[in-house]
């Protein structure tokens, strides 16, 4: 398969998969940014008019998905609530062809 049809092909699965209204909608996924950038993601969801958004990380950072929804919920929006909180355990496979496992955490808020 050429370099350009496997482009196409990824292309499309991505178009269909933001077009489909169940599909991740509403999610930060937390990195290696500093705090405040992920708090700005999240209020701007609030503000277009999503009720819910999902904040989720692995390994190191789940502590900067903590201090995100924290700060939310005590500096930002002062009636958000926690819907949920999701803990779990990843199987990633290094470069090295080694596996190991990654923890990682989802945590939903809502607005009432």
């Amino acid at each position: 398969m050429t370099e350009k049809k496997r482009k196409e092909e990824t292309a499309q699965k991505t178009t269909k998969a933001s077009r489909n209204p169940e599909s991740n909608d509403n999610v930060v996924f937390i990195g290696k940014k500093p705090v405040m950038n992920y708090v700005v993601a999240c209020l701007t969801f609030f503000n277009s008019g999503a009720k819910k958004v999902t904040v989720k990380a692995r390994g190191r950072v789940i502590c900067r998905a903590v201090d995100t929804v924290e700060l939310l919920r005590r500096a930002f929006l002062k009636d958000l609530q926690l819907q949920s909180i999701n803990i779990s355990t990843e199987e990633v496979t290094r470069g090295e062809g080694q596996k190991s496992n990654v923890s990682a955490i989802e945590i939903t808020v809502t607005r009432p």
